[in-house]
């Protein structure tokens, strides 16, 4: 268990539970795309309802309000750890992928089942997860499908997901990919395979009651 938690913690960032709303002034370079990976658009509405679902699972498990405004508040960088995460899921797929890794729906539900046994239960591991990881429930299973890919592509590189190696290969498939986040995001570390935050003065970063994400 304490492996696995360790790769999970490589992988997803460990975030509270609301999000911020980030809204912008200027011109936008990627018109309604928070991202784009391998051609393929990560569209503003796609990151939003994404977070909009681990903010749902957070405020159904802290149903006082004054315990969820302390949660809101708690976290200033939900939707950009989101997509951090959204984007390494598809550069850490295509390292699998160039490796000849596959994963199987029978190693997800084996490695679920014994992660459930550990955690209690179903909804415990569900619990951990989301408090942890930032991971809402419906999106647990692709969540472990990518722990299984890292572990999976370390053992090919002779290595574990800590090491220089591995991320050396997540380095080669952001390459491969051209990632290129929208500027109000951040950008992209090739060499770290790793969103960072950019020196854009026209960002602002507000968070409000509701929790509810705007673009200007």
């Amino acid at each position: 268990m304490h492996r696995r938690r360790r790769t999970a913690l490589v992988l997803t960032a460990a975030i509270a539970a609301a999000a911020p709303l980030l809204t912008a002034c200027g011109n936008d370079a990627h018109p309604g795309a928070a991202a784009v990976v391998g051609g393929q658009r990560i569209t503003v509405a796609q990151l939003e309802n994404r977070v909009d679902e681990v903010r749902k699972a957070q405020r159904a498990a802290v149903p006082n309000e004054t315990q969820y405004q302390q949660v809101v508040s708690s976290t200033s960088s939900l939707t950009r750890d989101t997509l951090h995460n959204m984007v390494l899921d598809r550069v850490l797929h295509r390292a699998a992928r160039d490796h000849g890794i596959s994963v199987t729906r029978k190693e997800i539900q084996q490695m679920r089942g014994d992660l459930e046994r550990q955690a209690g239960g179903s909804k415990g591991l569900e619990t951990a997860w989301l408090q942890k990881y930032g991971i809402a429930p419906a999106r647990l299973d692709d969540n472990l499908r990518l722990q299984l890919e890292a572990q999976k592509l370390a053992s090919r590189l002779g290595t574990d997901t800590s090491q220089p190696a591995f991320w050396k290969a997540l380095s080669k498939a952001s390459e491969e990919l051209h990632v290129d986040l929208n500027p109000r995001y951040g950008s992209w570390d090739v060499q770290k395979s790793s969103r960072v935050d950019a020196e854009t003065p026209w960002v602002r970063e507000v968070t409000t009651a509701g929790g509810q994400p705007v673009t200007a």
